[in-house]
């Protein structure tokens, strides 16, 4: 792996730790001022740091046990790809959606365009059908 690809590689486990630790301003400081943060699964399209803290800080309320494995790692020029398992209690309300207690594990697909060392975009990619059902929040697919 080239030199950019372990910088790149590291900077999106350490990411990912700041996540896991609930470290919002650790976090924060991997995004840009003017970062979009794109949550496909649940629609949610962010803009700036403001709204980015707003949103982790309602995760970790909601999942105050929420973590993030990195699974697989690539980059190419400012972009990385990682492929991780998010997990977590559901202890706090979120919006239309009371705390369940239910615990969900979901993998997932993180896209970040990166400049200057931030990120300058992220887009995650999750089941969220699967994430609501396992929160309860949809019924479950009948087995066969």
């Amino acid at each position: 792996m080239a030199s950019v690809e372990i910088a790149l590689e590291q900077w999106a486990k350490d990411l990912a730790a700041a996540y896991s630790a609930h470290d919002i301003e650790k976090a924060l400081s991997f995004y840009a001022d003017d970062c979009t943060f794109d949550d496909f699964a649940l629609g949610r399209f962010l803009n700036g740091k403001e709204e980015i803290r707003a949103h982790i800080r309602e995760a970790f309320t909601a999942f105050p046990d929420f973590k993030i494995e990195i699974k697989s790692f690539f980059a190419s020029g400012n972009h990385a790809c990682f492929e991780c398992v998010m997990s977590g209690t559901h202890k706090g309300d979120l919006p239309r959606m009371p705390a369940s207690g239910k615990h969900f594990s979901v993998p997932g697909v993180v896209v970040v365009e990166l400049k200057d060392g931030k990120a300058k975009r992220e887009a995650d990619y999750y089941d969220g059908a699967s994430f609501m059902q396992q929160l309860g929040g949809l019924p479950s697919t009948p087995q066969k």
